[in-house]
This record gives C-alpha cells, sequence and structure tokens, in this order.
C-alpha cells in the first residue's frame, strides 16, 4: 500500500479553507432561522400592542388610540394637567383595560398548557378542554361558587378549588390512558372525553341542585366562560402563575424537546422523565386551575394556537413557548371583542366564540393527523 501523500503548505490551507467554508454553511441555516424567529416575535409583539389599543377603543363610548395610552401612563406617571373627562377615564382604565390584559393572560396561560400537555403525553390533540381537565377544574370552582368550600381561603378560595379540581381530573386521565406502562393516544382521548363528560354532569347537577336564584344563572354564565366585570385585582394572581409557570417552562425548554423523541431516548439523554413528568402535571394543573377561575371554561385555545405556531417555526419548544404566548394573548382578545360587539349590547360567552374556531380546526387536525400517519405508511 501506497503511504499517503504529504500535505503541501498550499493544500493544507486549502483543507482549512473548505473545513470553515462547511462550517459557515451549516450554521447559515440556523442563524437564518434565528432571524426568521426575531421577526417573528416583534410581529407579533408590535400586533399584540395594537390588539391591545383597539380591543379597549372599540366599545359604545368611542375613544382615541392616542388617549388610551395617556390616560394609561397618567397612572403611572401623573401628568401636568388631563386633557380626558373622569367618565372616559373610568372606561379606560376601571373597564376596558383590566379586562383586555386578563383576557390576554388568560389566552396566554391556556396555550402554554395546551402545549405543555402535547409534549407531556406525546399527542397533537391534547388540550386542557378536551383531557378533561378545564371540566375538572369547573366543578372545583362550582364548589367553591355555589357551596362555600374552600371560603376560608377569601380571594384565593376559586383558584385553589379550581387548581384541585383540574388536578384531579388529570391524574384520572392520565391513569386511564396506562397501558403496558405506557401512555396509548387512543385510551388518552377518549378517556378525556368520557372524564370531560362526567365532571360537565357533575357540574350540571351541582347547578340544578343550587336552583334557580341569580347564583345558578351566574355559573351557568360562568362555566361558558368571560370577563365581563374584570377588576385590576382579578389580574393579580393569574400573572404571578403565569410568570412563574413561564418562567419554569422556558427553563425547561430542552427536556420538553426531548419528551418528544420517546421515553427511552429522554431516559438516555439523561431526563429523569417519571419526575419531570410529575412536576408538569404540577404546573399544568395549577396554570389551567387559575386561568378557569378567572374565566370559566374556555376550549380549543391549547389545541389551536400550539399548532398553529409549528407552522412558522418547527417543534422546538425555545421557540414554541414564547410565541405561543403571544399568539394566545392576541386570539383570545380578539375572541373577547367579537363576544362583545356581535350582539351589543348584549354579550355573547366567549366560550361560543372559541368553540365555533375550535371545532373545525380540531376536525381538520384529525384528518391532518390521519393522512399523515397513512402517508408515513405507505
Amino acid at each position: 500500500m501506497d503511504a499517503p501523500e504529504p500535505l503541501t503548505p498550499s493544500k493544507r490551507s486549502h483543507q482549512k479553507t473548505n473545513i470553515l467554508t462547511s462550517a459557515r454553511l451549516r450554521r447559515q441555516p440556523r442563524a437564518g432561522k434565528q432571524i426568521h424567529f426575531r421577526l417573528l416575535m416583534v410581529s407579533l409583539l408590535i400586533t399584540l400592542v395594537v390588539s391591545i389599543t383597539l380591543a379597549v377603543i372599540i366599545g359604545p363610548v368611542p375613544i382615541e388610540p392616542l388617549r388610551v395610552w395617556q390616560i394609561a401612563l397618567s397612572k403611572i406617571f401623573p401628568p401636568q394637567s388631563e386633557d380626558w373627562s373622569p367618565a372616559q377615564a373610568q372606561i379606560v382604565w376601571l373597564i376596558r383595560f383590566p379586562r383586555v390584559l386578563l383576557a390576554g393572560c388568560v389566552g396566554a396561560g391556556l396555550s402554554v398548557v395546551g402545549l405543555t400537555m402535547q409534549a407531556l403525553v406525546r399527542n397533537p390533540l391534547a388540550d386542557p378542554y378536551i383531557l378533561g381537565v378545564s371540566s375538572g377544574a369547573s366543578v372545583g370552582a362550582v364548589l367553591v361558587l355555589l357551596f362555600g368550600v374552600f371560603s376560608f381561603l377569601g380571594v384565593y378560595a376559586l383558584s385553589i378549588g379550581a387548581f384541585l379540581g383540574a388536578q384531579f381530573s388529570f391524574i384520572i386521565v392520565f391513569l386511564l390512558a396506562q397501558r403496558s406502562g405506557g401512555i396509548s393516544n387512543t385510551r388518552l382521548i377518549l378517556a378525556g372525553v368520557a372524564v370531560s363528560y362526567l365532571f360537565s354532569a357533575v357540574t350540571s347537577f351541582l347547578t340544578i341542585k343550587a336552583g334557580t336564584g341569580q347564583a345558578a344563572r351566574q355559573v351557568l354564565f360562568w362555566l361558558l366562560g368571560g370577563f365581563s366585570g374584570a377588576k385590576w385585582t382579578d389580574l393579580t394572581l393569574p400573572v404571578l402563575t403565569l410568570g412563574v409557570g413561564l418562567v419554569y417552562l422556558l427553563l425547561q425548554a430542552r427536556m420538553l424537546n426531548t419528551l418528544l423523541m420517546g421515553e427511552e431516548t429522554a431516559m438516555t439523554l439523561g431526563t429523569n422523565t417519571n419526575r419531570f413528568r410529575k412536576q408538569l402535571f404540577l404546573v399544568t394543573s395549577l396554570l389551567t386551575g387559575v386561568m378557569v377561575a378567572v374565566s370559566g371554561a374556555i376550549g380549543f385555545v391549547g389545541l389551536m394556537m400550539p399548532h398553529i405556531v409549528r407552522l412558522f417555526v418547527g417543534s422546538d419548544h425555545r421557540r414554541v413557548l414564547p410565541m405561543s404566548i403571544l399568539m394566545g394573548a392576541i386570539f383570545l382578545i380578539w375572541a373577547d371583542v367579537l363576544a362583545r360587539v356581535i350582539l351589543a349590547p348584549e354579550e355573547l360567552p366567549i366560550g361560543i366564540i372559541t368553540a365555533i374556531c375550535g371545532a373545525p380546526f380540531f376536525i381538520w387536525l384529525m384528518r391532518w393527523k390521519d393522512k399523515a400517519v397513512g402517508g408515513s405508511g405507505s
């Protein structure tokens, strides 16, 4: 065998140039994706600000866009002179702004919960509403509203009741979906639907037992979701819970990516899947419970938003999570606007709007999933 030809200085330089060039070519797609992601984030942030402004403007009393932010900033930095009436200040700051911000917060929370559930159970159809978690949270909240359960906890009673109901229903669904040590996707959806119907029946029974008074009518409207009567104090717990949950999930984005690869692969990569799943159960139940407590059972947000985001940035949770936050907030803000204006001066429950959007999306997603499975198997 001939000895390899020694590399001359010119050949070494040429080889080094080829290596550097190939490394640059590998970095180019990654750099392009990063720029694309940043542009999308900036666009969504601008869209969110515009959506908040327009949502505050829209209503029976017309208010100029600039006036909205003048009034808002005046609460932080007192102005030298006020060019608006006390009625305008009250409408913007005490009525519309808390409602719009609460809708955005709940939309972001439900979107993140849906995304986390889809990674947790490795099922693209997972959603707090479909898996019965929202129905369980509703039972806990109704027990508080109608019968004063956990009333000793004061203003936190509703959120605690909804949280415990959400966690209880999630545990039942997870146990029913187990098969041979793993989770069956078919059993998961069937168990979720069954548990959802069960807890919905329990909620209806409790409402009937409460009679036909004002409390029962309030519960019936609340169950379909809505933000009417939102106050600034209603934002405290949802914002804090959402902030803590988002920080945790963003820090665990890489581990969420490993869950998508399967149980064995995740364990090979060093992920303690049992402990991580329990942590995700706790976080998703807490987020669902708090969001349902302040808004009612709003469906399909957690199903639609993560899938729409993945169409633009792929499945990497480091990108999908922050984009889902913004998409969910924007979507629910506009859903609330539609709920206010379609039958004005009457108001539709927001759950009707999200169901009209979500049901066709759910059907499309099932058909797309079936085609993808069929295509891969052919």
